[in-house]
């Protein structure tokens, strides 16, 4: 089988860890770097985390980046209420090597491996589109170069950061508005995607003795503030890497998102015209529901092989 290359752009995060071992230890996909953005918490951190998860699951040969370290034109914002200060609270990780981080800038490596590649790339954002956003900005020819864009992120309905606005989107609303409308194909995964498909506790136990990561796992839910193991744990980065490797999980419609910047309670809110209020042209295939029992039995087979 040949492996489709992708590339990670990321803030871990408890639910980036996960997304991020499921993707390495796939054997559909070709991880050709980690790049990391300030998101959950400031890029600084996400960047040791992703240095700690490649040497934890022994893959320090995948290249690390740093991006962008402030959002385009906002102040700053992080969800460490949620991950913990240091974005992955509740397991102990061995120190990672940081001479192993690459001195190009994100973008900068981001269009090295476009351009080089000899088949399209996905691009797998689970964090703010601050790096997504200066990328297409600033190369355009990678276009030609992008398979597509599958982003966690969003919402069909309500928020979880500001009224009306996904964590993600209202980190960097005009990084998110200038990918919505970079005409490349774009698939949203969005906060409520998955609100049927959670890890249920039963889940969270079976994966506890499994193997070192789903042990690790297990003990960075335990500190996870997203949600709980007694109602089920949503793993938001988790849904769009699903959505990469068994799209069946999902059910998804073709409608228009455009992201609202300048409204004074509702910046960043991801408008999706679900009812063709709007009458404009589709631009983007959204998840709308996910199945379960689906959901469940491929998250046991992902972490099933991992190390």
């Amino acid at each position: 089988m040949t492996k489709r290359p992708i590339i990670i752009d990321t803030d871990p995060g408890i639910d980036d860890a996960v997304a991020i071992a499921i993707a390495l230890f796939s054997d559909e996909l070709d991880v050709k770097c980690i790049s990391t953005v300030n998101g959950n918490v400031g890029l600084d951190k996400t960047t040791y985390n992703a240095l700690r998860l490649v040497k934890f699951f022994g893959k320090e040969n995948i290249p690390v980046v740093a991006g962008a370290s402030k959002p385009l034109l906002r102040s700053v914002v992080d969800a460490s209420e949620v991950h913990g200060k240091t974005g992955m609270e509740g397991f102990d990780f061995e120190d990672p090597d940081m001479s192993l981080l690459r001195n190009e800038s994100a973008i900068e490596y981001m269009r090295k491996v476009l351009m080089e590649s000899d088949e399209p790339v996905i691009l797998l954002p689970i964090g703010p589109l601050t790096n997504i956003a200066l990328l297409l900005s600033t190369y355009p020819e990678v276009k030609s170069k992008i398979k597509e864009i599958v982003m966690m992120g969003g919402s069909t309905g309500r928020g979880n950061c500001g009224v009306m606005s996904e964590f993600n989107f209202h980190a960097d609303p005009e990084a998110a508005k200038m990918v919505f409308h970079s005409g490349l194909k774009l698939v949203m995964v969005p906060l409520d995607a998955g609100i049927n498909a959670r890890i249920t506790k039963d889940v969270s136990e079976k994966i506890r003795t499994m193997n070192k990561t789903g042990h690790m796992f297990y003990e960075l839910f335990r500190r996870y503030r997203g949600s709980s193991f007694e109602t089920g744990l949503k793993m938001y980065d988790s849904y769009a890497i699903a959505y990469v490797l068994q799209p069946d999980i999902f059910e998804t419609v073709e409608t228009f998102v455009d992201i609202e910047t300048q409204g004074e309670y509702t910046s960043g809110c991801s408008v999706v015209d679900l009812k063709g209020y709007l009458n404009r042209e589709a631009n983007t295939t959204v998840v709308v529901d996910a199945d379960p029992e689906k959901f469940k039995q491929w998250f046991l087979t992902s972490v099933e092989k991992c190390c």
